[in-house]
């Protein structure tokens, strides 16, 4: 199987930021995604596929400021806050 492109990481990364499974979370990543993930480094990219394999309703509380995220995903957690829930 050929290695996956940029490109069409950055586009799976996308539907997968789209299509969460609650609205709220929909809503969130989709903005974040649209704003950030091209200019996002490889390692960042991989903290973020990480981050979505997250449950949503944990993902919620920490992008939500509920309960903090776990150490790792606390810096992507802080920009999620700053480009997907502070977009309107």
């Amino acid at each position: 199987m050929p290695e996956e492109t940029r490109a069409i990481r950055l586009r799976r990364l996308g539907m997968r930021s789209i299509r969460r499974g609650t609205k709220e979370m929909d809503i969130v990543l989709s903005r974040y995604a649209a704003a950030r993930l091209e200019s996002l480094s490889s390692e960042m990219l991989d903290l973020y596929e990480a981050f979505l394999e997250e449950n949503d309703q944990d993902l919620y509380q920490w992008v939500s400021g509920q309960v903090a995220p776990p150490e790792r995903f606390r810096e992507l957690n802080d920009d999620i806050i700053r480009y997907g829930a502070a977009a309107k």
